[in-house]
């Protein structure tokens, strides 16, 4: 299945796509969020769809579409996760995994704008796989990782590099923006991906390619990323955990190239669909 959330930002109604066509499910009676995952959400779901068949509303493509999920307890971010990525930024291949988190409130629609943060000067993209949690995961195995994914969905892991690396502390200030985590157009269940482990994915800015990697290129697997986080935190139903950027970022070209507002970035992975954001300046509400 692919699931979607659309409407108003703050107003999401539930939905899904098939055959390229997409349909109202708010009257399965349930968001996409953690109750929803923890309790067979998407079994449920399914049989909904069966029993509805053929009378469910189509949903307009004029229609704005929000985060596929509804805002998740966390998410978890991958840092330096391609060799290639590392290189570029002057960072050592990590021994284990880098982990950092990224605000919640940063969750935004796959085609809404990005606001550069209020005295930014270095905003950059990062296209990535994320992984939508199924069910709690506490201590796993890498051997039965997969298990505990629902699914996985397209994520812009925005950037303030000066915030990220110059600022004294972690990597969250420069993560954890509004707007700064972009998440769809759809969430892919698990079983519509058949190979997570070997996926294109791509970004452009104003129509020239940056990134173009592929998910055969990890240094550290969706499994062994599963595990190895769920060593350090309890993952939760509908929790995010992004995997890394391939090279490409602003920040690896001499000289570093950044955002600006008009600038227009567009990402995609194999399966996965596209998304499209628009740079806009902070403005004080």
């Amino acid at each position: 299945m692919k699931l979607i959330r659309w409407g108003l930002a703050g107003k999401e109604k539930t939905g899904v796509i098939v055959n390229d066509i997409k349909y109202d499910t708010s009257a399965f009676g349930e968001d996409y969020n953690e109750t929803f995952f923890e309790n067979d959400g998407l079994k449920r779901l399914e049989k909904f769809l069966k029993e509805q068949e053929g009378k469910l509303r189509v949903i307009s493509d004029q229609e704005r579409l929000g985060s596929p999920i509804a805002r998740p307890s966390k998410i978890v971010c991958i840092g330096l996760n391609y060799a290639d990525h590392a290189k570029e930024t002057n960072a050592p291949i990590p021994p284990e995994p880098v982990i950092f988190m990224k605000s919640t409130t940063a969750l935004t629609g796959p085609f809404d704008d990005i606001v550069i943060p209020k005295n930014s000067v270095k905003t950059d993209w990062e296209v990535e796989l994320a992984v939508v949690v199924g069910k709690k995961a506490s201590y796993v195995e890498k051997e039965s990782a997969m298990d505990y994914v629902a699914g996985y969905v397209l994520h812009n892991d925005v950037s303030e590099r000066e915030f990220q690396i110059e600022r004294n502390g972690t990597w969250d200030k420069g993560k954890g923006c509004d707007t700064f985590a972009p998440l769809g157009p759809f969430l892919a269940t698990a079983e519509e991906i058949k190979d997570v482990n070997n996926l294109r994915l791509w970004l452009s800015v104003n129509g020239k390619m940056m990134q173009d990697g592929n998910t055969s290129n990890f240094i550290f697997d969706v499994p062994f990323v599963i595990s190895y986080v769920s060593q350090f935190m309890t993952l939760l139903p509908g929790d995010v955990i992004s995997t890394g950027t391939p090279a490409g970022v602003g920040l690896g070209f001499n000289p570093p190239v950044y955002l600006k507002a008009g600038d227009v970035v567009e990402l995609g992975i194999e399966g996965l669909g596209t998304s499209r954001q628009e740079l806009k300046n902070y403005v004080k509400n």
